[in-house]
């Protein structure tokens, strides 16, 4: 089974690569739930790290419906990413209506030119999920990140069920969003758990001898985005059992 960590930071990407993460994906923007990383970050973890580095692919944050340039430098990026050496992708599109944007994910998989892609979160907001997942599968994506289309994992816990056992073999359902390692048990009884997706995110204490409110300055959370090894730890245990 694969533990999948996304991380936000140099430090994080670095830290989790040491504590026994299988996979990284690497992103920016942990406010807006991940953005594409700048390509000093990709270039920097990819020649730092003997793990799998998978890129997020999201231009902005807000929504999941793209504009025609946006599309474009989501290309360009995939481009750039591809050079740097990821060893895949990660990204979604969706159609005004909720559905998947089956022209345009079929057009960013054919420029990842091989790269295994990753369907994100995306996925939970779409208005059907079983057609949705089809959709997914027809458009050549290896998996898909979801919590369920529900806030979190705790919450969409039956439904992913339903769609690992939807999936079968044919595509890689990953819960994440919220994961906890009591929650891989049930989903591994399903008898199609393959990889999870989990944070294990901590904040260490910052450096800095000052904090001034600044709005737009600083973080709502104090200290600085990394991972925890305890909780890496903590599911690699549970994982094991059901390995």
């Amino acid at each position: 089974m694969i533990l999948e960590t996304p991380v936000f930071t140099i430090e994080a990407a670095l830290k989790a690569a040491t504590s026994g993460v299988h996979r990284l994906e690497l992103c920016s923007g942990f406010h807006e739930g991940g953005l594409t990383p700048g390509a000093g970050a990709a270039g920097y973890v990819k020649s730092h790290v003997s793990i799998p580095v998978f890129v997020m692919i999201r231009p902005r944050g807000g929504d999941f419906v793209y504009s025609g340039d946006e599309v474009r430098v989501m290309k360009e990026e995939i481009r750039v990413c591809k050079d740097l050496g990821a060893d895949g992708l990660v990204f979604g599109v969706l159609t005004p209506e909720g559905l998947v944007d089956k022209d345009t994910c079929s057009s960013l998989i054919e420029a990842a030119d091989g790269l295994p892609c990753t369907f994100h979160r995306a996925f939970d907001l779409a208005a059907d999920l079983d057609r949705s997942l089809e959709d997914i599968i027809e458009c050549g994506f290896e998996r898909i990140l979801t919590s369920g289309g529900k806030p979190n994992v705790e919450t969409g816990l039956e439904t992913i069920k339903q769609l690992l056992h939807q999936a079968g073999n044919r595509i890689t359902i990953m819960p994440g969003g919220g994961m906890k390692p009591e929650y891989i048990k049930q989903l591994a009884e399903t008898g199609y758990l393959k990889e999870i997706h989990a944070s294990c995110k901590c904040r260490r204490p910052s450096e800095s001898k000052i904090r001034k409110e600044i709005e737009g300055l600083h973080s709502d959370e104090p200290g600085v985005l990394t991972v925890d090894k305890n909780q890496v730890e903590v599911f690699l245990a549970e994982m094991e059992n059901y390995s």
